[in-house]
């Protein structure tokens, strides 16, 4: 692996996520599972049913 990738994954390795951070990589994650099941499912779709869920 390049040096350059290695330093760049420690510094990632190194950063706690906020809250949002994982949120966001929830949403994505979500999404991702949900659009290979069915191509209709929107990013919009997903961050409405996140939305309603906090509610």
């Amino acid at each position: 692996m390049p040096r350059e990738l290695t330093e760049l994954l420690e510094a990632a390795r190194a950063k706690p996520m906020t809250s949002e951070d994982k949120e966001t990589q929830r949403r994505s994650f979500a999404y991702g599972n949900a659009h290979i099941e069915n191509a209709r499912v929107t990013r919009e779709m997903v961050d409405n049913a996140a939305q309603a869920i906090k509610h």
